[in-house]
């Protein structure tokens, strides 16, 4: 039996309580939130080295080749990407890639981990999951719990039978309880007895024994999930989950379907530092906040501000704070939040008041990500649209056309390779050519360099659902986006 642990990296998160930084169409994984990787690729250097093999990535359409682009900039490769057709929460998703991983090897250990955590010590952190192996080797279902240090009110918490010694080397305890997340007053209680660990939705198992607690506590799912993993269609670097058995499935976490009706679950303490990054307070707190209690990031400045944040996402915008307390400050090109500090987990409140308004900034930031590069649009009008779209090298978008605009392209950095109609012609910088309504035509980069350009859009209809796809080498069908 192999003791090379699989980390099974969940992705499909919608990241509602960094708004407007994380929106469902770019959510909080894939941000550059505390350093230059982004949290998904320090999740995935943090499960890289001896002992560890590929990681399964389970995550949504929209996002498959964001995964793969982040991992290609680490050198990495994952072991496979799952797709589901629609987020159904961690217990399907997580039984896929137990069911995936079967398929190769039933006693293979894998590794649950949410791919939006900060973990920054990767040595202590492997160390843990390192001493957990031979409990997993042994079928038991271990959950990674941790040490907390302070009275926190918006994680759930693990109950143990005896208090821990924080200087012990890490050692299984015997789960007495699941709590669901406390009241202050629980919180400060639970922080004081010594008791009791943070619920960081880590586990780790063989591949057999978590199919074996499906098949006892919740045999419905289980059969769902086969069947999907079965009906389960190959895309390019992908494997599609079936979506009919898919729909089927209850939302459900895999704490309520398994975990807590399970009898052979143990607990590893992990004493290290650790953060869900579960709101703007959680993001204050990871930067290191000055003498005064104040962080800020990008073009903004804060003058006699205490115990603050105050984040700009332009460079060409100015984020000032004067005077504040306890607030939070976040300047996207369209859209800015501020709000008091200890208010920080009513941020989804807000995101839910504009979806119901019909605000495209509720789900959608404005640089669009394809799987050649990205865009955006810099001036919209009633019948034209500036875009900046950029193009990753050696990639092309689509061969297309539109029934109701027509467009300028005028090349500022690289060289594009373009098609219209039969014509194929290289469009160096400073250079421009006009795509009439209606022509077939393509644009590639063939460069070692991200090539730059302005499209300048002009008709009666500019969404991005106006294109007839002729050949895609992302395998996209008619009216998909890019």
């Amino acid at each position: 039996m192999s003791s090379v642990v699989h980390p099974l990296l969940l992705c499909g998160g919608s990241g509602t309580r960094l708004w407007p930084l994380s929106r469902k169409s770019y959510p909080k994984q894939f941000v550059e939130l505390t350093g230059a990787e982004s949290l998904f690729q320090a999740s995935t250097q943090r499960l890289t080295g001896p002992g560890f093999g590929d990681p399964i990535v389970v995550t949504g359409s929209d996002f498959r080749f964001v995964v793969l682009e982040q991992m290609a900039a680490l050198e990495r490769m994952p072991g496979a990407v799952l797709i589901e057709p629609e987020a159904r929460n961690t217990a399907p998703a997580i039984l896929a890639g137990a069911l995936h991983l079967a398929e190769t090897d039933p006693e293979a250990l894998m590794l649950v981990v949410p791919s939006d955590h900060v973990i920054p010590d990767t040595d202590g952190f492997q160390a843990t999951v390192t001493a957990a192996v031979p409990a997993a080797l042994d079928g038991r279902i271990v959950t990674f719990g941790i040490a907390p240090d302070r009275a926190e009110t918006g994680y759930g918490w693990l109950e143990l039978g005896a208090a821990l010694d924080p200087a012990a080397p890490p050692t299984l305890h015997p789960l007495q309880a699941f709590v669901e997340k406390p009241g202050a007053q629980a919180a400060q209680e639970m922080l004081s007895g010594g008791r009791h660990l943070w619920n960081a939705g880590i586990f780790l198992f063989s591949a057999a024994t978590l199919i074996a607690a499906f098949e006892t506590h919740a045999p419905a799912m289980l059969a769902e999930v086969r069947k999907a993993v079965a009906g389960a269609e190959q895309d390019l670097a992908f494997t599609r989950l079936a979506p009919e058995p898919w729909a089927r499935l209850e939302d459900i976490s895999i704490d309520y379907a398994v975990m807590e009706k399970a009898d052979n679950l143990s607990v590893m303490p992990y004493n290290g530092h650790w953060s869900d990054l579960g709101g703007w307070d959680a993001v204050w707190r990871e930067a290191g906040p000055d003498a005064a209690g104040v962080v800020t990031s990008g073009p903004a400045t804060a003058l006699a501000c205490q115990d603050t944040l105050l984040r700009a996402e332009d460079p060409q915008q100015e984020l000032v704070g004067i005077g504040l307390t306890d607030i939070i400050a976040v300047a996207m090109p369209d859209a800015v939040l501020v709000a008091h500090k200890d208010r920080a987990q009513e941020v989804k409140k807000a995101v839910a008041a504009l979806k119901e308004k019909g605000a495209i900034q509720a789900t959608t930031i404005p640089r669009d990500y394809r799987p050649w590069g990205w865009f955006e649009s810099l001036v919209v009008g009633g019948r034209f649209q500036v875009k900046r779209i950029v193009v990753n090298p050696g990639a092309a978008l689509s061969l297309q056309s539109h029934h109701h605009r027509a467009e300028h392209w005028i090349v500022v950095e690289g060289t594009a390779r373009v098609t219209i109609d039969e014509d194929v012609k290289l469009v160096t910088e400073n250079q421009s050519v006009y795509i009439p309504l209606g022509a077939v035509h393509r644009m590639e980069n063939p460069g070692k360099l991200p090539m730059v350009l302005i499209e300048v859009q002009t008709g009666s209809y500019l969404g991005e659902d106006d294109i007839v796809r002729y050949e895609d080498v992302y395998s996209r069908g008619q009216g998909a986006k890019g």
